[in-house]
C-alpha cells in the first residue's frame, strides 16, 4: 500500500471512529469569563451551537445545560468571540477586538517584546489563525498577501523551490534582498527550520527605526517568528490533509491533426508525418496526490513543561517523478526556579527534506517536437535528432537526480530576574545545515552516450554557531512613566563547506552515483572542496520610554565588527531613533472617546547594513587556478599554475540604508482600524564588481561600494469586524502597498560605469548575445531597454522605430517592478461552519513574454511546434526583441477558499473535531497572455522574463490548482 492510499485510509478509520463515538449524553456547564487583566466580565453572552444560551451574572459566572462535547460561543461588545468545547467547568479569557487590542498585544521588536500601544517603529504582526491556507511546501509561503509592503513571489509551482521575500522594494544590486529571519530571538535562522503548524505569530519590522537593533544585517527588514514554546496547559492534536492537484494553465500548441491540416494546407516542404498523436506537455504532467500529517503534544504548568511535534510530509509535483518528502519534529521545555525569578529554555528544531528536482528543459522539448512523433516505438524511445529534439520523456525518466537537505536548530535561553524590573538573559543557538546532491545519467541515456555513463556526488554543510547575551530594565514610575532599556552583546560564527565529484566512463550502470570510482573517465576540475568563515561581533541597546500612554520615544544603536568587512572599515554603527504620540488620549479628544479608541501618529529615522553582497574574503588578495598549465622539469611533471584573482580592497565595507518613515494608526467604534506608511529609504555604498585597467590592478575586476539606490512607497492596512455576535462573526482585512525605486548614482571618481546591460536571452534560440534590460541611472532595477515596434509591413515582418539615419532606437519599453501590491481576506462563522477567503494581486509589472517570442513564429514548422494562436498572426519573422513582446503583467489571484465545520463532540475522546476542504490557485484575472504573471522580478539578470522552457534563471514549473481534505484533532 503507497503512502497516498495508506493517508486515504487513515483519514476513513478516523471518520468512522468519529462516527462510531458519536453518542448523546447531557452535560452541565459551568464557568467564568474574564479580560487579559482576569476582571470577570458581566452580561457575556453565552450561546450553545444547538441554540441554548444564557449570559454571565455580576461575577463573570454562567450555568448552562448542554449536549456533551457540543460547542460554545463566547460573545461581548469590544472583546473577540471565542468558540469553545464544553466541559464541567470552564475559565474563559476573552481578548479585546482590534480597536483596543494594541493595549494588550505584545510583539517582537528583537531582543524582547513590546506591547503594541508602545511601539513607534513600522511593524506588522501576522497571527497563526491569519497566515494562507492550504498546501504549504515553502514558510515564507504563509505571509503571501497578508503584509503591506511585503512581497512573497513564487514564480512556479515546483514543490521543491521556495519563495522569494522583499520588503519595501530591494536595496541591493548584488546581495540578498531578503528580509533577516528570526525565529525565537535567533537571527539568520532559514524560516523553514520551524514547520507552519508550529508558528504562533509572525512580526514583521518594515523600517529602519524597527529594524536598525540588527544592524548590518537590517537593511531589507526584520521578520521575526515566534513559535509555541510555553503553552500553558495539557493537549494533544492531530491535523492532516490529502490534496489533489492538476497544472492550471498549459500552452495550447497545435496537436498532432492541427499539424497535418497546416503542413497539408501550406504544402510545407519537409514535413515529417510520423503517425503518431502525442501532446508532449500532457506525456510529462500527471494528477499530483500530496499527504500531510502533524501530531502534536503539550504537557505545560506554571513551574514547567514541554511540547513536541511531529509531522510527514508528502508533496508531489505535478510533473513526474518531482516531488519532496519532509520528515520533521521539535521538542521544546522550559523550567522556572528561585520563585520563578530563574526561567530555563531549551528546543530543538529537526528536518530532513528528499526530493527530486526537475531538469526543466524538457518544456522546450516538449514545445518543440512534432506532435505527430510518438513516444516510443519498438519499445525504445523514439529518437529524430537535430538541434533540441530530444524526447523529453526519455530526458524525464532516464535520469536520476536525488537531492537531500537537512535542518537542525537548537537552542537554550536562560532568563534570570536580578532585581525588581531588571532582568538578564543569555541565548545560546546552534544551526546545522546540509545539502547532498546525487545525479547520474546512465549509458544508455540519449545524451549520456558519449559519456559512457556520468556520476556526480556533492555535499555542503553550513553551521552557524550564536552566543547572544543582554540586560532589561523595565519599570514604571508614578503610573504615569514607563521605561524600558536593554543592552546586549552578540557572536556569530559562520562557517560553511562541502566537495563534489563526478566521473565517466562507467562499464555498468548498476552502481548508479554510488561507485564513481568505477568510472575510468576523469579530467581536470571533476574534484572539487571548498570552506569559508565568517565572523561577527556586536554592541547593542535600546530605550524605550512612554509618558501617561501618550508620549513615546524609542533610540537603538549597534555596533558591528565583521571580518568580511576591509581592513578600513572593520566596525559599523547604526543608530535609529523613533518618536509616537497618541492623539487619542489628549483631554482635547475627549469629545471621541466614545467612537475614536485610538489615533497614533509615529515617524521613525535609522540606518541599517547589508554586508551579505561582500561575502568571504572579498576585501583581500586571492590567488587562484586557471593561469594555465607548466611543465615542471623537477618532476618531469605537467603542474597547475597559480595566479591573482582577486584584487584586495581595504575599504570594502557593508551597503549603508537610511530610512525615514512616517505612520498614522487609527481605530474606531470597536470594530474597524487602518495603519497608513509612507517611507523614503536611500541606500548608499552599493555593492558591484567593476572593470578595472591592468595594470595598476594585477586582475581585471574589483567589488567596490559606489552606487546609490532609492526607494520610496506608501503602504495601508484595514481591518474590520464587522459583525460579531453569538452567532455569526465577519472579518475582513485590505493590505496594500506602491513602491518606487530609482537607481541615483552608479560611478564616482575611481570606478566608472555608464550603464549594465542585463536580463540576458542567450538560453534562447537564436537570442545569443540579446539583452533585454538596462541597469542605468534615474531608472529601476529590471528596466526593459530596445527596440520600440511599430507595426508589421506587407511581407509580415517587425517595423521598428528608426532615427533619421536608419538606426535603430534603442529606448525605455517599461519596468518588471510591481507599481502596486494587494492582499485580501475575509473570514466568517456561522455556528460550527467558518470560511476564508483570501486574494492577492500585484499591478503595474511589466513582463516580457519571451516563451512566446521563442516559439511563436511560423517558421518553426514543420521541425518544432508553434502556437495554435499564432498561425493566424501574419508574421513571417524569426523572433527580434522589442517591446511587441512586452505586456502588461497585473493580475489578481483567488489565493485558497477554505470551508470548515467543526462538529458538536458527543463523547471523552475528543475535545474538538473540524473538517475542512480548500481549493487554491482558483481563479486569476490577468490580461497576460503566457502561463501565469506571477513570474520572479528578483535580482539582476532577468526579473519580469518569463521564458518559462528553463533551463534559465526563469524557468517555469506550472502551477497546480489544488483541492485538498483536511482534518484538525483534538484530545
Amino acid at each position: 500500500m503507497n503512502l497516498n492510499k495508506f493517508s486515504l485510509w487513515l483519514m476513513a478509520c478516523l471518520a468512522c471512529l468519529i462516527n462510531t463515538l458519536y453518542a448523546q449524553e447531557k452535560l452541565t456547564v459551568s464557568g467564568t469569563v474574564v479580560n487579559p487583566d482576569q476582571a470577570a466580565l458581566t452580561g457575556v453572552s453565552v450561546v450553545s451551537a444547538s441554540g441554548a444560551g444564557t449570559v454571565t451574572d455580576g461575577d463573570g459566572k454562567f450555568t448552562l445545560s448542554v449536549t456533551r462535547g457540543e460547542t460554545l460561543t463566547f460573545s461581548y461588545v469590544g472583546y473577540q468571540t471565542v468558540t469553545e468545547t464544553a466541559g464541567p467547568e470552564m475559565f474563559i479569557e476573552l481578548l479585546p477586538t482590534a480597536a483596543v487590542l494594541d493595549e494588550v498585544v505584545v510583539v517582537g521588536v528583537g531582543y524582547g517584546t513590546m506591547r503594541k500601544s508602545d511601539l513607534t517603529g513600522a511593524i506588522a504582526s501576522v497571527s497563526a489563525k491569519d497566515l494562507r491556507k492550504g498546501v504549504i511546501t515553502s514558510a515564507e509561503q504563509l505571509l503571501q498577501g497578508k503584509v503591506a509592503g511585503l512581497t512573497v513571489t513564487q514564480p512556479s509551482g515546483d514543490p521543491t523551490q521556495g519563495s522569494a521575500l522583499r520588503l519595501r522594494g530591494g536595496t541591493s544590486l548584488s546581495a540578498s534582498n531578503s528580509p533577516l529571519i528570526v525565529v525565537d530571538g535567533i537571527p539568520g535562522v532559514d524560516m523553514n527550520t520551524v514547520q507552519p503548524s508550529e508558528i504562533v505569530s509572525i512580526d514583521v519590522l518594515k523600517d529602519a527605526s524597527a529594524a536598525a537593533i540588527y544592524g548590518s544585517r537590517g537593511a531589507n527588514g526584520v521578520i521575526i517568528v515566534t513559535t509555541n514554546r510555553e503553552t500553558g496547559q495539557r493537549s494533544m492534536s492531530y491535523n492532516g490533509y490529502v490534496a489533489v492537484g492538476n497544472a492550471a494553465n498549459q500552452l495550447d500548441l497545435l496537436s498532432a491533426n492541427q499539424w497535418r491540416d497546416y503542413v497539408r494546407k501550406n504544402n510545407v516542404a519537409g514535413a515529417v508525418d510520423y503517425g503518431g498523436d502525442t501532446d508532449w506537455q500532457n506525456e510529462l504532467q500527471r494528477t499530483a496526490v500530496s499527504n500531510s500529517h502533524t501530531l502534536a503534544f503539550s504537557n505545560g504548568g506554571k513551574d514547567s513543561g514541554f511540547s513536541g511535534s511531529f509531522s510527514y510530509l508528502d508533496a508531489q509535483g505535478i510533473i513526474k517523478k518531482s516531488s519532496l518528502n519532509r520528515l520533521a519534529g521539535s521538542v521544546t521545555g522550559y523550567q522556572y526556579g528561585l520563585n520563578k525569578r530563574l526561567k530555563m529554555e531549551a528546543s530543538v528544531h529537526a528536518n530532513k527534506d528528499t526530493y527530486q528536482p526537475t531538469n526543466m528543459s524538457i518544456y522546450q522539448l516538449a514545445y518543440n517536437l512534432n506532435p505527430t512523433l510518438p513516444v516510443m516505438q519498438d519499445g525504445q524511445y523514439t529518437q529524430i535528432g537535430g538541434t533540441q529534439n530530444n524526447n523529453p520523456v526519455e530526458v524525464l525518466n532516464n535520469r536520476k537526480d536525488d537531492q537531500t537537505r537537512t535542518r537542525i536548530l537548537g537552542f537554550g535561553k536562560a532568563e534570570l530576574e536580578i532585581v525588581e524590573g531588571l532582568k538578564g538573559v543569555v541565548n545560546g543557538s546552534y544551526e546545522y545545515n546540509s545539502q547532498q546532491g546525487r545525479f547520474y545519467q546512465p549509458s544508455y541515456a540519449y545524451d549520456g552516450r558519449s559519456d559512457r555513463g556520468y556520476g556526480r556526488r556533492n555535499l555542503g554543510d553550513y553551521t552557524n554557531l550564536q552566543l547572544e547575551t543582554y540586560l532589561t530594565y523595565d519599570k514604571t514610575f508614578q503610573n504615569a512613566h514607563r521605561l524600558n532599556l536593554m543592552g546586549g552583546y552578540s557572536y556569530l560564527n559562520n562557517t560553511y563547506e562541502g566537495f563534489g565529484a563526478e566521473r565517466r566512463g562507467f562499464d555498468t550502470d548498476l552502481f548508479d552515483y554510488n561507485n564513481l570510482a568505477a568510472g575510468i573517465d576523469f579530467r581536470l576540475g571533476d574534484v572539487y572542496s571548498y570552506k569559508g568563515q565568517a565572523k561577527l561581533i556586536s554592541f547593542f541597546g535600546r530605550v524605550n520610554y512612554v509618558y501617561d500612554d501618550r508620549y513615546m520615544v524609542t533610540a537603538t544603536l549597534r555596533r558591528d565588527g565583521s571580518s568580511r568587512f576591509g581592513a578600513n572599515h572593520k566596525w559599523g554603527f547604526f543608530p535609529s531613533a523613533s518618536a509616537a504620540w497618541r492623539i487619542s488620549e489628549e483631554s482635547f479628544m475627549e469629545g471621541t472617546r466614545d467612537w475614536l479608541n485610538n489615533l497614533k501618529l509615529r515617524i521613525g529615522y535609522g540606518v541599517t547594513g547589508n554586508q551579505d553582497g561582500i561575502g568571504e574574503y572579498r576585501s583581500l588578495s586571492l590567488m587562484g587556478t586557471g593561469g594555465g598549465a607548466y611543465y615542471d622539469q623537477a618532476t618531469d611533471s605537467w603542474k597547475q599554475s597559480y595566479g591573482i584573482t582577486q584584487n584586495p580592497n581595504p575599504d570594502l565595507k557593508w551597503e549603508s540604508t537610511a530610512q525615514t518613515n512616517i505612520g498614522i494608526d487609527i481605530a474606531f467604534l470597536g470594530r474597524f482600524n487602518a495603519t497608513i506608511d509612507a517611507y523614503i529609504k536611500k541606500t548608499s555604498d552599493l555593492l558591484y564588481t567593476y572593470n578595472v585597467p591592468q595594470p595598476p590592478y594585477l586582475y581585471d575586476k574589483m567589488l567596490a561600494n559606489v552606487g546609490d539606490l532609492s526607494n520610496r512607497g506608501i503602504e495601508l492596512t484595514l481591518g474590520a469586524n464587522l459583525i460579531n455576535n453569538d452567532r455569526f462573526t465577519w472579518n475582513a482585512n485590505l493590505v496594500m502597498a506602491h513602491n518606487k525605486q530609482k537607481v541615483d548614482r552608479l560611478s564616482n571618481d575611481i570606478y566608472q560605469t555608464d550603464a549594465v546591460p542585463s536580463g540576458n536571452l542567450h538560453d534562447l534560440t537564436g537570442m545569443s548575445g540579446v539583452f533585454t534590460q538596462l541597469l542605468k541611472e534615474g531608472y529601476a532595477v529590471g528596466t526593459f531597454w530596445g527596440p520600440k515596434f511599430l507595426g508589421l509591413d506587407d511581407d509580415g515582418k517587425f517595423i521598428l522605430e528608426t532615427d533619421d539615419a536608419g538606426n535603430v532606437i534603442q529606448q525605455y519599453l517599461g519596468n518588471a517592478q510591481p507599481t502596486l501590491s494587494l492582499g485580501f481576506a475575509t473570514d466568517f462563522a456561522y455556528r460550527g461552519f467558518d470560511l476564508n477567503i483570501a486574494a492577492n494581486g500585484m499591478f503595474g509589472q511589466k513582463i516580457l513574454n519571451a516563451q512566446a517570442m521563442n516559439i511563436s513564429y511560423p517558421g518553426r514548422l514543420p521541425g518544432y511546434n508553434i502556437l495554435d494562436s499564432w498561425l493566424d498572426k501574419n508574421v513571417t519573422e524569426g523572433p527580434i526583441y522589442s517591446d511587441y513582446w512586452i505586456e502588461d503583467g497585473s493580475f489578481l489571484r483567488l489565493q485558497s477558499v477554505t470551508l470548515g465545520y467543526t462538529l458538536p463532540v458527543h463523547n471523552a475522546w475528543f475535545s474538538r473535531i473540524r473538517v475542512y476542504a480548500t481549493g487554491e490557485n482558483l481563479l486569476t484575472f490577468t490580461g497576460y497572455s503566457g502561463l501565469d504573471p506571477e513570474v520572479n522580478f528578483s535580482g539582476l539578470n532577468s526579473p519580469g522574463i518569463d521564458k518559462s522552457i528553463g533551463p534559465g534563471d526563469n524557468y517555469y514549473y506550472p502551477r497546480a490548482k489544488t483541492f485538498s481534505f483536511g482534518i484538525n484533532l483534538s484530545f
